[in-house]
Order: C-alpha cells, then sequence, then structure tokens
C-alpha cells in the first residue's frame, strides 16, 4: 500500500536534526579560543562541567541554529549553506546569556550554575568578549558572495540587541504606575529588539548565505522577530508561574526580582480592582517574601495579565506565519518553520 502524503518531522526531530548538522563546526570554531575560553564556552555551551567532564544531553535546544538552516533551506539553497551562520548566532546567543546573567545576578541556568557563579566574573566576562569575537570571526570566513551581508546582518541583529538589553535595565529605575512607567508596547518593543532580533537574524543569515534576495530574508528576519516576542511572553509566564524542576529557576524568581514582566505590566495596566492592589504591593519596601510573591501572581491572574500575555503570545505568532505566508519559501522547510514555531512558544522550559 503507498501513502498518499509523507508524514512531516516533528519539531524535536527538526532541532535534532539541524544541530546534528551544526555540530562539528561549532565544536571546531569553539576549539580555536584560548584553552581556558574554550573550557568556559564549554561549560556555558551545556557540554561540559566545571571540571572537564562531559555533559551528554545538556545542551540546548539549538533553536537559532535552527534557524538558520531552515532559512537557508526555505530561500531553496542546502542546510550545508548556512552551517557558518548557525554558527556565529549560536556563539552570539551564549555570550549574550553570560553577559545577562552576570547584569542580572542570576546563579543557575539549565538547573546548573551560570558562568560567572562558577568561574567568577572576570573569566565570565572575557568568556563572553571572547564567544563574541569568535562569532564575527566564523561568519566572516563564510564563502560565496553572501559573506559580507551577513556580517552585516549580524551586526544590525547585534546593535538590536544591546539596545534592547540597555531598554531591559532601564525598565528597572522606572515606576510601576503613574507618569513614567513602563507600559505594555514598550515592553513589546525590548522584547523585539532584546529576544526578536536574535531568532530573526539567524533565519535571514540563512537565506542570504543561501543567496535568497534581500525581500526574502527581510520577510525571514520579521517572522524570527515575531517569534521572538512571542517567546519572551511564554519565558515571562514561566518566570512566575513555571516549575522549578523544568525550568531550573526558583518559583516566582521574576517576582522576586521585582522584573517588569509583561505579565505584571499587563495585569498593572488593566481596568481592574486586583490591578490598584498589585501597585500597592509591589511598590511597598524591600524585596517579595514566599508570601508576597504568591499573592502577587495571584493579583496578576486575577488582573487579566497572565490571559494577556497568552494572547499576546499568540497574536505574535500569526503574524510570524503570516510573514512566512507572504514570502517565496521552499515549501518543505516552509512547513518545517510552521512546525518549529509553534514548538518553541508552546514550552514548559
Amino acid at each position: 500500500m503507498t501513502l498518499s502524503t509523507t508524514r512531516r518531522a516533528s519539531a524535536p526531530q527538526i532541532l535534532d536534526r539541524c544541530r546534528e548538522l551544526v555540530r562539528p563546526a561549532l565544536v571546531e570554531s569553539v576549539g580555536r579560543l584560548h584553552p581556558w575560553h574554550a573550557e568556559t564556552a564549554a561549560f556555558s555551551l551545556g557540554w561540559r562541567g566545571t571540571g572537564g567532564e562531559p555533559l551528554p544531553g545538556s545542551q540546548g535546544k539549538g533553536v537559532r541554529q535552527a534557524l538558520a538552516v531552515l532559512g537557508a533551506e526555505a530561500a531553496g539553497g542546502s542546510g550545508e549553506d548556512a552551517v557558518l551562520g548557525a554558527v556565529a548566532v549560536e556563539l552570539i546567543h551564549t555570550f549574550s546569556l553570560i553577559h545577562d546573567d552576570i547584569m542580572d545576578g542570576d546563579e543557575t541556568r539549565r538547573r546548573r550554575p551560570t558562568l560567572w557563579k562558577a568561574y567568577g566574573t572576570g573569566p565570565a566576562v572575557l568568556a563572553g568578549d571572547a564567544l563574541f569575537a569568535l562569532a564575527v570571526s566564523t561568519l566572516a570566513e563564510a564563502p560565496g558572495p553572501g559573506g559580507p551581508a551577513a556580517v552585516r546582518q549580524l551586526a544590525g541583529a547585534l546593535g538590536d540587541l544591546v539596545h534592547g538589553q540597555a531598554q531591559d535595565l532601564l525598565f528597572e529605575s522606572r515606576p510601576w504606575c503613574g507618569p513614567g512607567a513602563v507600559l505594555p508596547h514598550e515592553y513589546r518593543a525590548m522584547a523585539t529588539h532584546k529576544t526578536g532580533s536574535l531568532l530573526g537574524c539567524a533565519a535571514a543569515l540563512g537565506a542570504v548565505l543561501a543567496g535568497a534576495p534581500a525581500s526574502t530574508a527581510e520577510a525571514l528576519d520579521l517572522a524570527g522577530r515575531h517569534v521572538g516576542v512571542a517567546f519572551q511572553a511564554v519565558d515571562d509566564l514561566l518566570g512566575i508561574w513555571g516549575d522549578p524542576q523544568v525550568t531550573g529557576k526558583p518559583v516566582h524568581s521574576d517576582l522576586r526580582r521585582l522584573k517588569k514582566t509583561y505579565p505584571v505590566l499587563a495585569a498593572l495596566s488593566a481596568d481592574h480592582p486586583a490591578a490598584g492592589r498589585l501597585d500597592a504591593l509591589l511598590t511597598s519596601a524591600g524585596p517579595l517574601d514566599d508570601a508576597a510573591a504568591r499573592r502577587a501572581a495571584e493579583l496578576i491572574a486575577e488582573a487579566g495579565g497572565r490571559e494577556a500575555t497568552i494572547a499576546e503570545a499568540h497574536e505574535h505568532l500569526a503574524a510570524a506565519r503570516a510573514c512566512l505566508d507572504r514570502a517565496p519559501l521552499a515549501e518543505g522547510a516552509r512547513e518545517d518553520l510552521l512546525t518549529l514555531i509553534p514548538y518553541l512558544v508552546d514550552r514548559t522550559g
């Protein structure tokens, strides 16, 4: 009996395929670093522990690697065209996480100590700097006419990423309510820069390296940026209501830090009595204890912050799909992108 349809790969299978394609080049690239930086990079990438012992299965999902590979395939090229671009965005992503953990004072990531906690702040800063430089030099070696445009694409995304990180830090000094308060649309713009820029860059880099026209790369970039906002919205939900056994972070971790995330901002801007009670709780002196954090989570949900954040994520997923529908993409890779995108958002950790 002949099947009339071909079964599509699942999102985990897509991620595995792309990771396996990129991994040798990523290992080779990290191996070019100073031995100390190579050790700390391997730790940050989840390959090894502080004693150098292998940690099989603990590396990340490779989302940006997959987007780069699929971007090349969607543009009519092969996944191999995108390998150096995928390596570059993975190195930049790792660099950004290292520095982000230092700025936020986060002590754990993926249920392990963060790099600065394990090795110290100085070595962590140097490791991030080394990965940044390695990413640019790796991408600059990409063969073919798309190399210079790819470097420009990465440089633009880096500028946006740093812009978004600056916005996020500046939000901390602004009030919860009243004049000067952070509004949901401002947070959305921050997430587009901080999280969306590199996801969009990954997909666009693959297309650029595969020789796609600028319009195709722009469509993939915009789709990735919408995915980034949706991804950040879900990350914000997990920071309040996520299972610590899955997220690797303490329960109510973002609330304890009084971090201005989308669920909180949406709740505070709602026309609901719980919004005022939430504002009073958040503006009380000192950090939130266990009971106060639980109460804050209840008030956020009561004021509609949780529902608003879920709606925000779905809205940007729909916008990402619309971007892909408007672009002339190879059908197989387009279907893989449409399979992968909701998986990235409908997650628990």
